[in-house]
Order: structure tokens, then sequence, then C-alpha cells
């Protein structure tokens, strides 16, 4: 379940392919280094701060290596690096990315209103060769900056901490392609990471990351894709057995503190504590993250950008782990409505940015294109080519209902991963849209 409000880029009209064309040269960044950026985003429902907490650096990259300087996504926020130019102005983006927080949802909820809170957040970046300006901003609502913080960092700062010397224990469960080795540099890295399981469940832990995984080829288009991914099974030991539920008066010692409860919703699951989950994984090669939790009880969470955090013994695992993935790995929107939430976080004066809903402010930077016609699911929706058992076709529309509201947005068709648990797959909307993400960190765009 994520919450994210609509925004409007920092730079220019960000179209899908983004406007920031153009690779950095080879001597701005070092890809042989991460530079991990950890800051704290605090405030209330009006106010927000963002301030630098410390940098790590990491050997190895395991990020994208093309499109750099594009924007996947809009976001709820966005993170960009940025070089000299010839006058000496920190202008020139070398790299850029987009995420959502935990903070900002926060923002949305009655609590904001009556106390100022922090949130932890990280963000790794490829290292700069020399000196560089990375600014953060963060979007409201309504596609307004609510507020943005630059700094310079120099990659020979002695206070940059090292770390990553002796990574987890892990284990390579699917390398992409075949190979004999894992290929960080060019392929998807998902680390699928073990949270609440003691070292005697080590074991268990195994069989859920791989049931996970098996979920993932499942479902369209990971599984026409899936020689683009690599996925690392990190074995995290906790000191206890299960994860903490607030509302039982249940605290466990657990690797990467998770609890129930976020926000006084009893199925929010989620880790507020990003510096500890990113300190235990240095050294890991990822990109995006799902976190198993050993429990049976029903919940989960997923922030574009952040992670994917889900129980892993509940009946809906499997399809769970699914949806809450669709919202970390390629920024979906949920697609249900409960018309319950404190504020809205969809407006008619501003098109979200998640590719599968609309309230139709700019409906043709969406899925107009598609509406009307019938697609086959459980095909590559980047060709709709790839089964031969004449799969079941689904009509293209716009279906009031979605985003949590059930009037005034809009979700491509009657079902889809992203509204139910019971439905088998993915909406042909959400399908495109995911491979378009799969193809973004693997393919140059326009090629």
């Amino acid at each position: 379940m994520m919450r994210k409000a609509a925004a409007l880029c920092l730079l220019l009209v960000f179209a899908f392919a983004g406007l920031l064309s153009g690779q950095p040269a080879g001597t701005d960044l070092d890809l042989g280094k991460t530079l991990r950026a950890d800051y704290i985003f605090s405030g209330t429902d009006k106010e927000t701060g963002i301030a630098l907490a410390g940098l790590h650096r990491i050997e190895g990259w395991a990020g994208r290596r093309v499109n750099m300087d594009v924007l996947p996504l809009r976001g709820n926020g966005q993170i960009v690096m940025r070089m000299q130019d010839g006058d000496g102005e920190y202008s020139r983006t070398v790299y850029a990315s987009s995420f959502s927080t935990l903070f900002q949802e926060w923002q949305a909820t009655e609590e904001a209103t009556r106390i100022r809170r922090s949130f932890e957040n990280v963000f790794l970046l490829p290292m700069p060769a020399r000196k560089a300006e990375v600014t953060v901003t963060l979007f409201d609502v309504h596609g307004g900056i609510s507020c943005s913080f630059s700094h310079v960092v120099d990659p020979s700062d002695i206070l940059i901490r090292p770390c990553g010397q002796a990574p987890p224990p892990h284990e390579w469960i699917w390398k992409g392609g075949g190979a004999a080795e894992p290929d960080t540099e060019n392929l998807i890295d998902i680390a699928i990471v073990a949270e609440g399981y003691t070292e005697q469940e080590e074991g268990l832990f195994m069989e859920d990351a791989r049931r996970a995984m098996e979920s993932l080829w499942a479902h369209e288009p990971f599984g026409s894709m899936k020689d683009r991914f690599n996925i690392v099974a990190v074995k995290l030991r906790s000191r206890e057995s299960g994860v903490s539920v607030p509302r039982e008066g249940l605290w466990k010692d657990t690797a990467v503190s998770s609890h129930f409860d976020t926000f006084y919703s009893d199925r929010y699951l989620t880790t507020l504590h990003l510096f500890k989950l990113h300190d235990t994984l240095a050294g890991i090669p990822y990109e995006h993250l799902i976190i198993l939790a050993n429990t049976d009880t029903y919940g989960g969470g997923g922030i574009y950008n952040s992670y994917t955090l889900t129980t892993a013994h509940h009946p809906g695992f499997l399809p769970v782990v699914v949806h809450e993935f669709g919202h970390s790995f390629a920024g979906l929107a949920d697609e249900y409505y409960y018309d319950d939430q404190y504020s809205d976080y969809y407006w008619p004066d501003t098109e979200p940015w998640e590719q599968n809903i609309t309230t139709m402010k700019d409906f043709a930077s969406k899925w107009k294109d598609m509406a009307g016609n019938e697609y086959p699911l459980g095909t590559n929706p980047l060709t709709w080519e790839g089964r031969r058992d004449a799969p079941a076709k689904v009509k293209v529309g716009t279906v009031e209902g979605g985003g949590y509201m059930s009037k005034g947005v809009w979700r491509g068709a009657q079902d889809c991963r992203m509204k139910t648990n019971g439905y088998p797959a993915f909406c042909p909307v959400c399908e495109r849209a995911i491979g378009r993400i799969i193809k973004f960190y693997t393919e140059e765009v326009g090629k």
C-alpha cells in the first residue's frame, strides 16, 4: 500500500522518455564506486526540511549505466547530480533519479497537523570523479516544490566514510542470462532481504526468497524479461523470530527493525530505520530491495525507489509481494479505493505521475493510445507477443476509482494486480508501464 502525491518535474515538463538527454562524459563519474547519501526529511503537514546526515563510499556501482541523466518517472521527489559548466555553474546533469518517501505520506496524515517528525532517507548515487552538486527536491500534492536542498560533494572529502568491506552472508538465486557470475553492471540488481529470521531459520528464508522470485516470474512482463535481472538473497540474521506488532504490545529485536501499524494502520508494515537497513547491506550489489518479514500477519508496504516489505507466511504472500514490488520498482499507484484517507492525494488540477492512474488532466500522456483496444495478458507488453496459447484478453478503457478515491481518479481496466490480490495478473496498462521501466534500466532511451 503506497500513498503518493502527484508532482511536476523540477527542471522541464517531463514525458516518459525524459528531456534531460545525452549521456554524461566518461570523466564525470567514477563507476567503480557508489556514493551513499543519507538525509533527514522533517516537518509537519505545512512545513518541510531536508538535512544531510552523512556520506558513505562503497566499492562498485550496481546502478544503471544507461539513461543516467534522465528521470525514469517524475516521482514525489527527485535527486539530481550536476557538474560545473564552462562558467563554473553546476548546470550539467550527469545523474538523476526520482523517488517517494514515507515522510511525504506521513505529511498527509492527521498526526502531521499537530506534531513535527523526522524520517531517514538513503539514496545510492554514482561517485562523482570530481566536485559535483547534489540537489534533493520534494513536491507537494499539487506538484509544487515543498523543499529543495543542494550541497557540493567532493569525492576526496576525508569524511566520506568507507563501508561494505564485510558484506553479510548472501546467495545469488538468479543470474540473468544464465551467466556464471552475475552481471551487476548491465542488469537490474534486486536484493531479497531477510527480516525476522533467526540463524536457525536461514533455510526457511531461502525457500521464501525463491517463492518470491518465482511469483515475480509468473507475472508479465517480469517473466519474459527475467534475463535482465539478477537476484541475490541476503541472509540477515535477527535475534528474535518474527516482527514487531505494536498494537499487540509486541516489539521484536530484528535485523531492520520493521513493524506493523505504520501511521496507526494495522496492515502497513514498514521500517523507518533506513540507515540501519543500508548499513547491513553495504557491500551487496543492489538497486532495488524486497524485504521479507517472517510472519503470517497480513501486511506490507512498497515505496517507489526505496523498498518493498511484505509478510512471507500469510496465504496472500505471493500476490502481495508482486503488488508491492509494482510500487517500489515501477512506481505504480494503488488502484483500489476506500475514501477513508485524511486528505486527498490526487487533485483535478494535477496529473498523477504514476503511469496507471489519471485525473484526466493530461490523459494523453498515459494510456489514451490504448483505450478501446483489447490486449492479451501474459505477453511481453512492449511487443504483445510471446505466448501461443491464446491468453485471455482485457479491454483497456477508463474505469473510475483508484488511488484510494472512488471519484476523480481513473484506472485502465476493471481489475488488476494493483487493485486486488485475487486477480491473476497486471492489467495491460500496468504491464506496459513495468515493461517501460525495465527497458529504461537496460537500454538507452530512443534505441
